[in-house]
């Protein structure tokens, strides 16, 4: 295709955009801060039929994969192979490619180039994957595996939201002097009318309903509060999934029926006076290596602090990273439906010690967590990179792990 601009910069991600997803979000709040550094750019992401192809704002241009292919990772080489024939065209240009995902960097990585690079990891496929196919082929993610260390090598510079995740990419090889932590953000959200069809007293879990979000875990705990008959369970999904049909048939399972209330896909204005008139949020992380050993940096517990919403959240080294336990919210052992349900009960029947933790989560949210200064941290490592040496880089990922098994089954997009 014909591109409008000669862009400088370029950041690509293999995830739809926009939703109501976290890495969305993310995007949403990372892009542009490229952008303004740079004059403009080219957005490279995820698209489907109801989202244009190609768009143009200003001097920023989105071009969007949408080719049908039912296949993840058929889905996610071909979306690596049509940015390579973008770079055929806008390489020259470029100074500075930025990427979240193993399918954009090899070929930004592979071509002869005298850009500068920086790979954003919040998440790797070679651990995502196994979560969400669990018969995964051995030899598959070895593959993955490949292309993930190829880009961890070749790309200047590495930026990442947690502590843990730059701790685990250190044991994977990396040098801790390459990393940045950025952390994930959050705008402050005031204490705003009440949903209409809001209940009086009521709990809210918000985002994606992944396995490794814990939600089945939320709703046996929620099973155990039956005796607090006016309190009731607000879910707020980002998409109504098939993970989040089998959370509906669960709580119908355990009985939950009307005191589980469910919302799918709200914007941002419409969920959050559902977050501010929460008693608590929650957030139920499992302890799997996709957020033990890999970490994360869940939007939602930085969201409800924004918010001044006390977090009762999974006792995981990436969530301490967020929350003090007993300061802004409580910390659980994960996967303990009766160790949550009694740390909510407690603040339930506490709303002084409520009332100062979500003083407390204001005050955290606006002094390390808000979306200014990550801004401001991410552009700072966009200042820090200098213009490739004069020779272009010609690095390339070994032939045998080019080609990338396919992976049959549901299909999910990697979060």
């Amino acid at each position: 295709m014909l591109l409008v601009h000669r862009p400088r910069a370029l950041y690509a991600a293999f995830d739809r955009f926009p939703t109501r997803k976290g890495a969305s979000t993310h995007i949403a709040r990372f892009a542009p801060a490229l952008f303004e550094e740079y004059g403009g750019g080219l957005l490279y992401v995820v698209g489907d039929e109801r989202l244009p192809v190609h768009q143009v704002e200003d001097e920023v241009e989105i071009v969007r994969f949408a080719a049908p292919v039912p296949n993840l990772l058929e889905r996610a080489v071909a979306f690596g192979t049509h940015l390579g024939r973008l770079l055929e065209e806008a390489a020259d240009g470029l100074e500075v490619c930025h990427f979240r995902d193993p399918w954009s960097g090899v070929p930004i990585l592979e071509r002869p180039h005298r850009y500068s690079t920086v790979f954003e990891v919040n998440a790797l496929p070679s651990i995502e994957l196994p979560c969400a196919f669990p018969s995964i082929a051995p030899r598959t993610l070895d593959k993955i595996r490949a292309a993930e260390s190829f880009c961890l090598d070749a790309a200047d510079r590495i930026v990442t939201p947690s502590r843990t995740t730059r701790d685990f990419l250190a044991r994977r090889g990396v040098p801790v002097s390459k990393v940045d932590v950025v952390p994930n953000g959050a705008d402050p959200v005031p204490r705003l009318p009440r949903p209409f069809d809001a209940p009086d007293t009521y709990l809210i879990y918000f985002g994606a309903l992944q396995p490794w979000q814990g939600v089945d875990t939320l709703l046996r705990a929620f099973a155990r509060l039956a005796d607090l008959e006016e309190l009731r369970l607000v879910v707020c999904g980002s998409a109504h999934s098939r993970a989040a049909r089998g959370a509906e048939k669960l709580a119908e399972k355990l009985g939950l029926g009307e005191r589980v209330l469910w919302r799918w896909e709200l914007p941002a204005r419409e969920l959050e006076p559902w977050l501010s008139n929460a008693l608590l949020s929650v957030a139920p992380l499992r302890a799997c290596s996709r957020n033990v050993e890999q970490g994360c940096a869940p939007l939602k517990v930085i969201e409800s602090l924004a918010a001044g919403v006390p977090v009762v959240a999974s006792d995981l080294p990436p969530v301490r990273e967020i929350v003090a336990d007993g300061v802004e919210g409580r910390l659980v052992a994960p996967d303990r439906p009766a160790d949550l349900a009694r740390a909510i009960r407690v603040l339930l029947h506490v709303p002084g010690l409520r009332d100062e933790m979500a003083r407390a989560a204001r005050e955290k949210a606006a002094r390390e967590l808000s979306w200014d200064r990550s801004v401001s941290l991410l552009k700072g490592v966009y200042r820090s990179l200098r213009p490739a040496a004069a020779t272009p880089s010609t690095t390339q990922l070994p032939a045998e792990d080019r080609d990338v098994p396919s992976v049959e089954g549901p299909q999910v997009a990697l979060a």
